[in-house]
């Protein structure tokens, strides 16, 4: 299976519901860590991954993703990080949102959508971002103290 994918393949898997289809509960991570929960299609032939990411150092740094075909990145939000570069030179300040782009991957960002609320709010971040990357069936993750 090929990594690539044409721009309509992409804007397909991430318009796809994605549903977590197990019982586990999951905790959001601690500083440093990560979490990676499986997500599928409805009828099985299509799988996900939503990865989530914290800072070791700064409390506000988060990553947000999405993965198809297991390693395709979909859509990425990086927040309280640093710039992003893009092909053609311009930067985009953090927040800033990664979303599939035919011949390049993930390496186009824009600044974060207006529709993610506040994202000053990790928690609530990641709930919009779900939403975004059409999680229907959503996994159960319980908030900790720095959340």
């Amino acid at each position: 299976m090929s990594l690539l994918l044409t721009q309509q393949e992409a804007d397909a898997l991430l318009a796809l519901e994605k549903h977590y289809l197990e019982s586990d509960r999951f905790s959001f991570p601690s500083l440093g860590g990560n979490l990676r929960i499986p997500l599928h299609s409805a009828d099985h032939r299509e799988e996900f991954s939503l990865d989530i990411t914290r800072g070791k150092i700064e409390l506000r740094k988060n990553t947000f993703q999405a993965r198809g075909r297991k390693a395709v990145i979909l859509a990425r939000i990086d927040i309280g990080g640093p710039p992003h570069r893009n092909p053609d030179g311009e930067e985009i300040g953090c927040p800033h949102l990664h979303v599939y782009r035919e011949g390049y991957g993930d390496k186009w960002a824009t600044p974060l959508p207006e529709t993610f609320a506040n994202h000053e709010d990790a928690w609530t971040t990641l709930l919009e971002f779900m939403d975004f990357c059409n999680v229907s069936t959503k996994p159960t993750i319980m908030q900790e103290l720095f959340t």
